[in-house]
């Protein structure tokens, strides 16, 4: 709406003088030339199904009739937005023969051509100018809404490329447990099938084995959601995996590196059952790790709270680097993705943010295992 505005200006200020003179002479000459106006007002809509041919033929009406100027200067800016040289050129000498005849047409106008010709040439130049501004800012918009949605799409795809091999990472730390578990359950329900003459009391006591045996199978599923393996290799028993109890020396090692580890007050690590302390000890290594990559020069702090009533709660934080402060806490990296996702599994939750101290804080909430 605001182009229609901007053209009906335009031809109203170059029709202003001329009009009044028609009116008193040349009736006529007057409502032809609003005709005229009226109709490359109508043909301007079409800039930009047929930007070429608009232009030219609202140029060449723009020869004979100044209300045609508005609609004639829009669709030469229009057609520029392509940036073709081989359309702009033609249409541009057009449009300035236009301007000469339509000034040599003006009954009210004697300025000299030595300032007319530079005059029309500076309006087609700016005309041109400006579409050629607007067409360029268009393909950079349209590039950047590109990458944008290209750069959504990856970040997507390696969140999710993250999460399935945080999923895998923690079906193969579970492998030797489960083998394990069923192993015995296998070896004792045979026996159950095939001896004979067992007395009551042997039954139950087989019974039993297979009974726990099973249940602490299934609490070690539950952990597992739905992990679909691709590589045969990925079923592979891996070593012994970390515990709580693996945490001095997690920290041992981080010192070593040259990072400056401090624990807070906390809980005894030896009460740590062994399927909650692989988790803890997995969100002490990725924080100490985002600490080494952000700010590998400050004090970490790491804090071990709770127990068998209030699950454990695992405080992870660091002052900014100077450049950093009051700034905005960065968004998840994927080993942050993988580390809430590994949180989740275990039916907690984990998060991430900024301190009013200026701290990177780190927080990841455990449910103690019944």
């Amino acid at each position: 709406m605001w182009r229609y505005a901007v053209v009906l200006m335009i031809s109203g200020l170059s029709w202003f003088e001329t009009a009044q003179w028609q009116w008193d002479h040349l009736r006529w000459w007057f409502w032809s030339d609003l005709a005229l106006g009226c109709v490359a007002l109508v043909l301007v809509g079409w800039r930009r199904r047929y930007p070429v041919a608009t232009a030219a033929l609202l140029n060449t009406i723009a020869a004979g009739s100044w209300a045609a100027a508005g609609p004639a200067t829009l669709a030469l800016a229009s057609m520029a937005t392509r940036r073709r040289w081989r359309e702009i050129i033609p249409v541009g000498l057009l449009s300035l023969a236009g301007g000469l005849v339509i000034e040599g047409l003006n009954p009210v106008s004697d300025e000299d051509p030595g300032f007319t010709i530079p005059l029309i040439l500076l309006i087609i130049a700016v005309t041109v100018g400006w579409g050629m501004y607007i067409g360029s800012r268009r393909e950079l918009l349209a590039t950047l809404r590109e990458r944008a949605e290209t750069a959504e799409t990856e970040q997507h795809a390696r969140v999710a490329q993250a999460r399935a091999a945080e999923r895998s990472r923690i079906a193969r730390e579970m492998h030797d447990v489960l083998a394990h578990r069923i192993s015995l359950v296998t070896m004792h329900a045979g026996a159950l099938a095939y001896r004979e003459g067992l007395t009551d009391e042997q039954v139950r006591v087989t019974a039993g084995i297979i009974q726990d045996n099973s249940h602490r199978a299934m609490v070690e599923l539950r952990e597992v959601l739905g992990i679909l393996r691709d590589d045969p290799g990925d079923s592979a028993p891996e070593r012994p995996q970390p515990s709580a109890k693996d945490l001095p020396d997690l920290m041992t090692e981080a010192r070593a590196s040259g990072m400056r580890v401090e624990d807070g007050p906390g809980i005894s690590l030896d009460e740590i059952p062994e399927r909650l302390g692989r988790t803890v000890y997995r969100v002490v290594q990725e924080a100490l790790t985002n600490a080494r990559k952000h700010a590998a020069d400050t004090l970490v702090t790491v804090t071990l709270t709770g127990g068998p009533d209030d699950g454990i709660r695992v405080e992870v934080r660091n002052p900014l680097r100077l450049g950093d402060r009051h700034s905005r806490p960065p968004r998840s990296g994927l080993g942050l993705v993988g580390l809430a996702e590994r949180a989740e599994l275990a039916g907690g939750r984990l998060n991430h943010h900024i301190s009013p101290s200026d701290e990177f804080v780190l927080v990841a909430w455990l449910p103690w295992p019944t």
